[in-house]
């Protein structure tokens, strides 16, 4: 590894140097007029306090970091045609980002209404943290953005997604050093050991340390310069310093830095292409130490405040109480002189205006951050051509995952060409089946491979790290640039994911407001190794709650979805890889299954996504005297397995058998688009009758579903109850009350006509449920009756 060294040339010219820092000086007096003011927006007349916002909100101490790092890229935009996105990580950093856009032009050709001139520079000003206005982070509202920065630790992992398959594009990833200290970030620092110069973009990390967050000094500014080195070497990278408080002199460092982190990228980038990859390359990357809240002011009631935690936020806040701050602020905001800034009529003056890059060039206006104008349709073979023979139902045996996996194998040879197509796994791609696709591509890395090492190259497509967080970061930023993933993961560890789930979710929901934001890719999830078989595993790894946590998003967002077999699972896969704008979430077991539905009959019930099984019922023609639903693949075994006991012990009774694959069928209409309407509900699950519901997940939930419909007095859930340890399959359902024997006493306990035979035949199953324990316990396995059973009508 080689220690970089901060080139000491000045490369900017007198003018060149004025006119970057007059760039600048505009872009922090937006800035400040976005949090402060509501009128008066050029200082054209004594600042009044009717001029100043009655609740002052936002953040200042990261924002001139942040203007500075951008104007600064411009200039290399410019000046080498770079294809450059910039990704602000550190949390409240909206007014810069807003700023520069809005210098630049692209926030007029987005916004007509905020026009370049004083009226719109005062509506600039006034929608910023106002109601009905823009948030105060970098949001999906603001042009040339790919992150949400409400929440912390995923600006690094994002730019890396945004690289991969992008040969041309430079992510520019600033880290504010509060970020720097969660775990998403400090894992995300390893993507450089996942970066291929040969196809790959290039990410530049800027750590922005600043030296506080809230109220405490950051972990990274408080350590050495040489251990602070020594700790990004020691990651792969080399780090360049920029440090200072002189404006002038911190601009020619940081000009002096980017040519040469620009000329390395260069260099790497053109050695691997014209000669391949043979090393891991030691990427540039930028440590830029100014202080916080940089040109505000020095001093509040006589305080420290630039250069401390004070200015992290509002650096005065009580303006109405406090006469004088009214005239601190009007001080801070002329001393960026805007009079020399911007002309007669508040636009920026035609000498700074040519400093932006043009047209797409700009950041704000750069495709990638707008990916569904790159989005370009997968190419997908027939997935009937990969159908499960099912003469019978209930009687062959397949896996539901390998079956999908040479569908995804085919899927990624078709699009090998095209690059835009990228499975995401912790660890857990062979696991749970899905290895056929390394018939067609490796997983990849760029650190050192061992001759004995599987499938694994700096050309693969398959992104394995242990680390959920970076699985997820990785192909949300390969989505919001334009292309299409698939993300596989144990059912109970995709937890480890929940806010980063919730922030996609709410970009997807905002973007679907905003008119110049176009679709893109679902963002689709498979998990499997989940609930019902972790019986090895035991108890930790038993947890099928994320249903519940992605319900709570809104309805035109989410999407469920639970196949109980290899066909209905590639029909439902080949759905969500063609869908936009969601988040597919698909449930599916890994392990040998019976499998139920042939090809035909599959592409019926998930186009549906809930139906009769009429093969399993004995209802035709008249009411049931009761309906067993069943949502999820161990369910319907265990819910079938009910069905033939009861058929056996009674003859007479009429048995309706439902199962959903699509559980936002279970919403009514009026709060779901796959919702079913009153009548439709009633019409599968009677207006009166007792239900039996054999759920996946935690059985609350279907209550929440259900609970506006007619019949949900009767519905009775059984489902997962948080009772696990290591055992046998059969076991997990018994602890849990999901199994056939519990299903079965539901019925008689439900069903009044079954009359004196049904005391015996629920003493039966109580016998049953006694011989199972004594049987597991003696010999480790599950009674052959029932791990052997098969539907045998």
């Amino acid at each position: 590894m080689t220690l970089a060294t901060t080139p000491q040339t000045k490369p900017l010219t007198d003018e060149e140097l004025q006119k970057i820092n007059a760039y600048w000086r505009a872009a922090n007096y937006l800035s400040v007029g976005q949090i402060y003011l509501l009128d008066n927006p050029l200082l054209r007349e004594p600042l009044k306090l009717e001029h100043v916002k009655p609740r002052l909100l936002g953040h200042w101490g990261t924002t001139p970091g942040l203007n500075f790092i951008y104007v600064h890229l411009n200039r290399l935009i410019k000046k080498y045609d770079l294809n450059t996105i910039y990704i602000a990580g550190p949390g409240h950093g909206g007014p810069g980002l807003v700023a520069n856009t809005y210098l630049e032009g692209t926030y007029t050709e987005y916004y007509h209404n905020i026009s370049q001139d004083a009226e719109g520079m005062k509506k600039l000003f006034k929608q910023f943290s106002f109601p009905g206005g823009i948030p105060s982070h970098v949001a999906p509202e603001t042009p040339g953005s790919i992150h949400e920065g409400g929440e912390l630790g995923y600006a690094l992992v994002h730019a890396y997604g945004a690289a991969f398959d992008n040969p041309d594009l430079i992510v520019a990833a600033v880290v504010g050093d509060g970020e720097a200290e969660t775990g998403a970030l400090a894992t995300s620092w390893h993507s450089n050991k996942f970066l291929n110069p040969v196809r790959d973009g290039a990410v530049l990390p800027i750590l922005h340390l600043n030296g506080y967050k809230i109220a405490n000094p950051t972990t990274l500014s408080r350590i050495s310069h040489d251990e602070l080195e020594s700790l990004f070497v020691g990651y792969g990278y080399k780090p360049y310093f920029v440090e200072g408080e002189d404006p002038a002199d911190v601009h020619q460092q940081m000009a002096a830095t980017l040519e040469t982190a620009i000329a390395e990228i260069q260099s790497i980038q053109r050695e691997a292409r014209v000669h391949g990859f043979t090393e891991r390359p030691q990427w540039p990357m930028i440590v830029m130490r100014t202080p916080k809240g940089w040109t505000g002011p020095k001093e509040v009631d006589g305080k420290k405040t630039e250069g401390s935690w004070r200015s992290h936020q509002v650096p005065f806040g009580n303006i109405a109480k406090q006469p004088d701050h009214l005239r601190l602020l009007e001080d801070w905001m002329k001393s960026y002189k805007p009079e020399e800034l911007f002309d007669a009529d508040g636009k920026l003056i035609p000498e700074l205006a040519e400093l932006a890059p043009k047209k797409h060039r700009r950041m704000g206006d750069n495709p990638h951050a707008n990916g569904g104008i790159l989005l370009h349709d997968l190419k997908i073979p027939d997935f009937q051509d990969y159908a499960v023979d099912v003469a019978e139902p209930g009687k062959a045996i397949a896996e539901a995952t390998k079956v999908t996996g040479k569908f995804l194998r085919d899927i990624m040879r078709l699009n090998q060409e095209s690059s835009n197509f990228r499975i995401f796994a912790p660890d857990e791609l062979a696991s749970n089946r899905l290895d056929p696709v390394l018939e067609v591509t490796d997983r990849v890395s760029t650190a050192e491979i061992y001759p004995e090492d599987d499938h694994l190259s700096a050309d693969g497509r398959v992104m394995e790290i242990l680390s959920e967080t970076s699985c997820q970061g990785w192909l949300e930023g390969y989505l919001l640039t334009g292309r299409h993933g698939f993300f596989t993961c144990y059912e109970a560890f995709i937890h480890i994911i929940d806010s980063m789930f919730n922030q996609h979710a709410k970009w997807l929901k905002t973007t679907r407001h905003i008119p110049w934001r176009r679709p893109i890719a679902s963002l689709n999830y498979l998990l499997t190794s989940h609930v019902w078989r972790q019986d090895h595993n035991g108890f930790s790894h038993q947890d099928p709650g994320f249903i519940d946590h992605v319900l709570n998003k809104k309805a035109e967002i989410v999407r469920v979805y639970l196949p109980p077999d290899a066909n209905t699972l590639l029909s439902v896969t080949d759905h969500c890889l063609k869908s936009r704008n969601y988040v597919n979430v698909i449930i599916a077991g890994k392990q040998p299954a019976l499998q139920y539905l042939n090809m035909d009959a599959a592409i019926k019930h998930c186009t549906k996504g809930i139906g009769i099984w009429e093969w399993a019922s004995n209802d035709k023609g008249g009411d049931p005297d009761v309906v067993l639903a069943c949502a999820g693949d161990i369910p319907t075994l265990e819910t079938l397995a009910a069905v033939d006991i009861l058929r056996q012990h009674f003859a007479d009774l009429k048995v309706r058998v439902v199962n959903v694959v699509d559980l936002m069928t279970l919403q009514p209409k009026t709060e779901h688009p796959h919702g079913l309407s009153e009548k439709d509900f009633d019409t599968l699950f009677t207006t009166d009758k007792p239900v039996i519901f054999a759920f996946h997940g935690y059985p609350w939930l279907i209550h929440r579903l259900t609970y506006r419909h007619t019949n949900h007095k009767n519905i009775h859930v059984r489902g997962y109850k948080e009772e696990g340890t290591t055992t046998t399959p059969f076991d997990m359902v018994v602890v849990n009350d999901l199994d056939r024997f519990h299903l079965v006493i539901d019925v008689i306990d439900r069903v009044p006509k079954l009359g004196s035979k049904a005391a015996y035949v629920k003493q039966q199953m109580q016998d049953k449920l006694i011989e199972h324990k004594h049987y597991i316990q003696k010999y480790g396995d599950d009674v052959p009756e029932i791990r052997d059973w098969k539907w045998p009508y």
